[in-house]
């Protein structure tokens, strides 16, 4: 192509773009701490209920004040070091019978809600404003009668797992638990929700993304999971564990299916979609058949909650778990209650749960072409869009088909799930995995890059600057801003990632740390005839189905024939996505942010098998163990800082701004503005285990109950942010058919962030309550 010259504007702007970098590096490079630690957030989730008669105007009580601290630590390139402690003993385990000791355990992982980015749609502004709802880790661990071996499954409602997450987890299990849960027999994986709080990573390329890392929200997620594991390990009985598989219909499109159709058309032949509609349950019971909990895998993205969204929750998967765990747990609170109930993630790629397609918001056209754009307005006004009014709405269709489909087959499983369990896990460096394409060639995966079409994002979330899918060459305007800010990236990389033209030569920057893992977790866990993959990454419809055939395939050659194999995604470290060879020629999206190039499909593939081999063979102890990944700590501090709260002159935390009508009927919302404080002081100081309550006065015993809390899908916690410290907090109940008449009251519970001069900061709990209003049904 012929040689392009700049105008005096778009040299100007050059200019003027690597100025603005540079100053943003110094400041960033200033911004460097030393990562402390805070206390581990412990106690059950405990909602106050208050004994007193209907309230008539509003009021506010301040509880508890904690002192926040600060630590540092070292940097260091292994998992931090906990104080030594003594391992948990195992409690003795009744042997006598067949099937599994089985524990289950739920906990909150929500962190900040405010002042923080969500993950997910990397879109700048995105950050959280409030929450609809809470975020849980949900652990399950299955052990063989006579408690030898053991496995531990734990889905979490978060975007992804993270490498230091995972590193973390472990560490701290090792502490407790000593050798009973390790790196070989733990998967950790996320929901992927794109409404979760980010933060928690320690790869350049995600700090950037999250605007910083929060130490709050990484330890604690840690916690939460922990905690669940914690539950799970003691409420360990013997039960059994069945299986069941069946479609599910009308929740998915493919959102790349121009790149589904370069894969052989032999191939595609064999299916009947361009999406994977099986779902997988695990149906857990005791011996004496009562309900413990289920895990479903299905290939949908969650992403019902579009990138408008600012309220923390958990998205469509996360409303099908509430659903059935609602519906088990008669009689408790969100969150609440013995039966656990877990969507995992699995081959999500390019599988979107917005079934309406892309189309032109500004004309309404179709603008489903191989570019993903529109001819007035280009990509940016190419968006899908769910079935609902609104992504409210979308969210519950989409969730609420999951959850029936997933009661359905729990309750009809009947093939039971027999057999040892079985793990096995191996760090790999997956820049310089040599891929035997067959008995003569090899080719090898690249160091990480992302390309060009990484940046125009997809018809759920598009990118801000016009990028288009489906480049496959790249522009010199933004191969100059990059060359002159990052440096160009090497003939070798260009030549490996093609025909990827890249963006962002991620495996060759190192400033501050490494922009992207080299080190990867790969790992199996078997139960019976049962093989769970943990996928670090998004396998699309097609990498996943090569995949499981390969895996398949391996353990039948080796003896364990008719073996099930479900694919986990989103496992134990982010590698983006994972594309077929064919799909990456395309370099849509998904192709274009497969970071190790090309062959990424086939060197996972090659490594799951021999996993699979290994533990078909019993020759697991034979398996190396990999280079151990890095653990950073010297991380950057948050962009923003936490400030002073501030009530207006007259009015302190808590007091009501807006209070709620007289009466309400069924279907309409209640609404209640307080005097806010920043949300994620309660971080910080879990006094409160809920932003808020609605609550039902009870006239037989002269006492408010509580109906709803913050994870309930009828409230919503909206945190609106003033100057100087001010904000308001808004409480929305959508009061729903199934609420009974009667006297209602909202509450709502912050944490306010106070300092005199020369003292430290303290962090204050309040709360605040409405006016007594009546709730009818005509």
């Amino acid at each position: 192509m012929a040689k392009r010259t700049f105008s005096n504007l778009e040299t100007f702007l050059i200019f003027l773009l690597v100025m603005m970098t540079a100053i943003t590096v110094a400041l960033l490079s200033l911004l460097f701490i030393t990562s402390g630690t805070i206390e581990n957030h412990k106690g059950s989730h405990y909602f106050p209920t208050t004994q007193s008669p209907p309230a008539t105007q509003g009021s506010t009580t301040t509880q508890s004040s904690t002192t926040t601290q600060s630590s540092t630590t070292t940097q260091s390139s292994t998992a931090t070091q906990t104080s030594p402690e003594t391992s948990t003993p195992e409690p003795p385990l009744f042997q006598n019978f067949s099937g599994y000791h089985i524990g289950v355990g739920r906990a909150d992982c929500t962190g900040q809600v405010a002042d923080i980015n969500l993950m997910g749609y990397s879109k700048s502004g995105q950050n959280a404003q409030g929450i609809l709802t809470r975020l849980y880790s949900r652990a399950f661990i299955m052990a063989e009668p006579d408690g030898s071996n053991r496995t531990v499954f734990v889905s979490i409602d978060i975007g992804m797992v993270s490498q230091r997450l995972r590193l973390e987890v472990l560490n701290r299990l090792q502490s407790k638990y000593g050798s009973l849960y390790r790196r070989d027999n733990v998967i950790l994986s996320g929901t992927h929700t794109h409404s979760g709080p980010a933060g928690y990573f320690q790869y350049t390329v995600f700090v950037i993304a999250s605007e910083g890392f929060s130490n709050q929200t990484f330890q604690h997620m840690v916690t939460g999971i922990l905690k669940s594991i914690d539950i799970a390990h003691t409420n360990m009985k013997p039960g059994k564990i069945f299986i069941n598989k069946g479609n599910v219909d009308g929740v998915q499109i493919n959102r790349s299916p121009y790149s589904y159709l370069q894969n052989p058309q032999s191939e595609r032949a064999r299916y009947s979609s361009n999406t994977d509609k099986e779902m997988v349950v695990l149906k857990m019971v005791d011996l004496n058949g009562d309900d413990l909990g289920l895990i479903s895998w299905f290939a949908i993205h969650p992403v019902s909650m579009n990138n408008s969204n600012h309220l923390v929750n958990s998205d469509n998967v996360g409303y099908a778990s509430y659903l059935l765990e609602q519906e088990k747990n008669k009689g408790y609170l969100p969150g609440q209650g013995p039966f656990v109930a877990a969507f995992a993630s699995s081959n999500l790629g390019d599988v979107s749960p917005n079934i309406l397609g892309p189309h032109c918001v500004n004309t309404g056209e179709s603008c489903d072409n191989p570019n993903s754009t529109c001819p007035i307005g280009g990509p940016s006004m190419c968006i899908a869009k769910g079935p609902g009014q609104d992504m409210f709405d979308s969210t519950q269709i989409i969730g609420r088909t999951m959850y029936q489909r997933a009661k359905e087959l729990y309750a009809s499983a009947s093939q039971e799930v027999t057999g040892p369990l079985a793990s096995a896990h191996q760090w790999v460096n997956m820049t310089d995995v040599i891929v035997w394409l067959n008995s003569t060639h090899a080719a090898k995966t690249c160091k990480p890059a992302l390309g060009y079409s990484f940046a125009a994002g997809t018809i759920d979330g598009v990118g801000s600057l016009n990028f288009t899918q489906g480049k496959t060459e790249g522009d010199p305007f933004w191969d100059t801003i990059r060359d002159q800010i990052l440096g160009k990236p090497s003939e070798e990389m260009k030549e490996c990632h093609k025909p990827k033209p890249i963006l962002l030569h991620t495996g060759e920057l190192s400033k501050p740390h490494p922009w992207h893992p080299d080190i990867v977790d790969v790992q199996i866990i078997t139960l019976g005839s049962l093989a769970i993959t943990a996928i670090p990454g998004e396998l699309t419809t097609m990498s996943g189905r090569r995949l499981r055939e390969a895996v398949q395939a391996e353990f039948a050659s080796h003896g364990m024939q008719n073996m099930t194999v479900v694919i986990s995604g989103l496992c134990n470290v982010y590698t983006h996505y994972i594309a077929t060879y064919e799909e990456y020629q395309a370099q849509r999206y998904e192709a274009a942010s497969t970071i190790y190039g090309p062959h990424t499909l086939s060197a996972y593939i090659q490594l799951f098998r021999n996993l699979a081999k290994a533990i078909a063979t019993d020759t697991v102890a034979d398996l190396s163990r990999g280079p151990e990944p890095p653990f950073f700590k010297q991380l950057i501090l948050p962009l923003i800082p936490n400030i002073v709260d501030r009530a207006p002159i007259g009015r302190t935390f808590g007091d009501v701004l807006q209070p709620a009508k007289p009466e309400y009927r069924v279907g309409e919302v209640a609404e209640v503005i307080f005097v806010g404080a920043n949300p994620k002081n309660s971080v910080q100081n879990e006094t409160h285990q809920t932003f808020l309550t609605v609550e039902r006065y009870e006239a037989t015993s002269t006492s408010w109950q509580i109906v709803c809390n913050d994870a309930s899908w009828e409230t919503r916690f909206y945190w609106h942010k003033g100057l100087l410290g001010l904000s308001n907090a808004t409480v929305e109940w959508h009061i729903p058919d199934t609420a009974q008449p009667g006297i209602y009251r909202i509450k709502y519970f912050g944490h306010n962030r106070k300092q005199d001069i020369l003292k430290p900061p303290v962090i204050l709990s309040f709360e605040g309550t409405s006016s007594a209003f009546e709730v009818v049904t005509t």
